[in-house]
């Protein structure tokens, strides 16, 4: 077994393993740690009244895991912050917070004064567009720091495949995680082709991570953290929970386009600083992911870019068209 299959094999878990919520909260109080939760939000008054109100009742009343629940936010224009405070959650507009910086406006900057305005010891990021959302959204990611100190950063990952008949599915992030950033890591940074879905936006994180590390404002934010993270701390840092589906609507092909442009500009900061582009060796093994029932392994696949020469440089070309 690869050393990249052993940590998925230990840092690769399933929501239903934390069944007892009692249990993680007892842990919880034991090892004294405050956990915020951070809801990031533009414009979205359709969907934050249900999580605000389900993580406010399950997660702080019935089984006290979080100590607040904040929704950031970039300067809604429909009822996004009139909503989710009257259902309990503490909202804050991302301009307020620090506001002697010139404000900007983007995801990466609600994550970022987060970190400043909120108590916790671990930070829960989940997106606030969520249609089918649930409390393991919430205890799924918190677990792996709960039980174990070595652990730092857990992302979540979704739409857990089905075994058919004994049969395989393949698996792993949406369009721009599989078309450009699993790609870009299978070539720069293999060992994190091992996180399933790069670009989720559901994670917790312990706070002494968070304050060591930059946050691009817009689309590379869940990139940068990546490789930063993995460059502070190494792989062990990371685990991953399955939490089986996340329903939210679509991006258009060419808002995808845009996000592909924030993150390579990302990565390239990033690789450039590292050394990595400069001294990298050229692999051909593209990484993916398959499930196979319940557990999840790579699929390593080669792929060989072969290049013919100038046509001019054929001697059988430049006698036939004769070329000197």
């Amino acid at each position: 077994m690869s050393n990249l299959q052993s940590w998925i094999d230990n840092n690769t878990y399933h929501h239903s393993e934390f069944w007892d919520l009692k249990k993680l909260v007892e842990i919880k109080e034991k090892k004294n740690l405050k956990i915020s939760l951070c809801l990031p939000t533009l414009n979205e008054e359709k969907t934050i009244g249900k999580e605000v109100i389900i993580f406010k009742s399950e997660m702080m009343e019935r089984y006290p895991l979080l100590d607040e629940i904040a929704v950031i936010d970039s300067g809604s224009t429909d009822k996004t912050l009139e909503v989710a405070k009257n259902y309990g959650a503490d909202t804050y507009l991302a301009s307020d917070i620090l506001p002697h910086l010139e404000p900007k406006r983007g995801k990466g900057e609600n994550l970022w004064k987060a970190i400043y305005q909120l108590k916790g010891d671990i930070i829960v990021y989940v997106d606030a567009d969520i249609s089918n959302i649930h409390p393991r959204f919430v205890y799924g990611l918190l677990a792996p720091l709960i039980y174990r100190d070595e652990v730092k950063y857990v992302k979540g990952f979704y739409d857990r495949p089905l075994a058919l008949s004994g049969g395989i599915r393949s698996t792993g992030g949406g369009r721009v995680t599989e078309i450009l950033v699993r790609p870009l890591f299978s070539l720069f940074f293999p060992d994190l082709t091992t996180i399933i879905q790069p670009l989720s936006g559901e994670y917790a994180v312990r706070r002494e991570i968070l304050e060591e590390i930059a946050f691009p404002i817009g689309y590379g934010v869940e990139t940068s953290h990546l490789i930063d993270v993995y460059s502070k701390f190494g792989l062990e840092a990371f685990a991953q929970t399955d939490l089986d589906k996340r329903v939210h609507e679509n991006k258009p092909t060419q808002d995808l386009g845009k996000m592909s442009f924030g993150i390579l500009q990302t990565f390239i900061k990033r690789a450039k600083a590292l050394g990595i582009l400069e001294k990298a060796d050229h692999t051909t093994i593209l990484r993916q992911f398959q499930a196979k029932r319940d557990h999840y392994e790579q699929k390593l696949i080669e792929i060989i870019e072969d290049e013919r020469p100038p046509m001019i440089d054929m001697e059988e070309y430049r006698k036939k068209f004769n070329r000197k």
